[in-house]
């Protein structure tokens, strides 16, 4: 249930998809549908120094009486951001409505601990972390969103790109001949672009994954 007086949401869970559901409807509940695009921000805390996260808390909100700021990441947010955030919680006339999404609870981390004192909490089931094998089914059902997300899963958890892209050789082994030859011409051009630099690892994997994706499922394919 969204309630207008909370002021503050916390969200623990790993990669959960009941997770992003569950922001979308705060978003959703929180705001007008109308202006809410232009009421709502996304950062994610490793990335966000103290001056930004003061500057997305100054903006003001456009036809209506809150703004969302949500927090990807936020067990990793600096200590100077932390302090602020723990600061702007106590304040009075606060226009953003904050949402720190972090993947696992941890008893020690004070801040974590003091966040659940000034927001109402979510905890969400742990998911498992994706493997390179499920990504390579995914990509032979032509799913390019879960695809996709899976792949950027993989690359933060510090997956090589080189491992992800030998994995994606075996997709050759649903296809038809034809088909194989099309995959093993994709998949030197993405090594060829991986090793000499042309482009970024993560950009040439996208690209290669959206482009076996749209061959429609290699299950079907081979028949």
């Amino acid at each position: 249930m969204v309630r207008k007086e909370d002021l503050a949401y916390l969200l623990i869970g790993l990669g959960s998809s009941a997770k992003d559901i569950q922001i979308k409807r705060l978003k959703e509940g929180l705001l007008d549908k109308a202006t809410g695009d232009f009421n709502s921000d996304v950062a994610y805390g490793k990335e966000l120094s103290l001056r930004q996260l003061q500057e997305k808390l100054l903006f003001l909100p456009f036809k209506s009486e809150k703004r969302l700021l949500i927090i990807r990441d936020a067990q990793r947010l600096k200590e100077e951001a932390r302090l602020f955030i723990l600061e702007y919680l106590k304040s009075y006339g606060r226009k953003t409505i904050l949402i720190f999404d972090v993947d696992k609870d941890n008893p020690k981390d004070a801040f974590l601990n003091y966040l659940k004192k000034y927001a109402r909490v979510y905890s969400f089931i742990q998911e498992r972390p994706p493997e390179v094998f499920d990504l390579v089914r995914q990509v032979e059902r032509g799913g390019s969103y879960q695809s996709l997300k899976t792949l950027n899963r993989l690359l933060t958890q510090g997956i090589k790109p080189e491992f992800i892209l030998g994995a994606l050789r075996f997709v050759r082994q649903q296809a038809d001949p034809l088909v194989s030859k099309k995959i093993t011409k994709l998949l030197i051009v993405c090594d060829l672009e991986i090793k000499t630099g042309r482009l970024k690892s993560s950009f040439a994997l996208e690209k290669l994954v959206v482009s076996l994706c749209g061959f429609g499922g290699f299950h079907k394919l081979a028949h």
